[in-house]
């Protein structure tokens, strides 16, 4: 059995946060104008209309107009701006 399968197992026995043990990313996007990431690995691409965030199994591309990077932390990411796609890649 593998880690990941293992470790999705205890979580779902003991109703534990997935994105807190298994090392996800949670995500809260308010309309098109914030978009706010958890547990990220940085930026890899910065622009005012494309972000690239890195993530635990790929990336997350923000494209759009006006974007800014409001917050910058180690686990915690806020971008502004006009938001017009979020796209997740492997």
């Amino acid at each position: 059995m593998k880690k990941h399968n293992l470790k999705a197992m205890f979580t779902d026995f003991f109703d534990l946060p997935k994105d807190i043990v298994l090392n996800l990313p949670r995500i809260i996007i308010i309309g098109d104008t914030q978009f706010y990431v958890e547990n990220h690995r940085g930026v890899s691409e910065y622009s005012e209309n494309k972000i690239r965030i890195k993530i635990s199994g790929g990336e997350i591309s923000v494209t759009g107009s006006s974007l800014v990077l409001r917050n910058i932390f180690e686990e915690e990411i806020l971008i502004e701006g006009n938001i017009e796609n979020i796209e997740f890649n492997n």
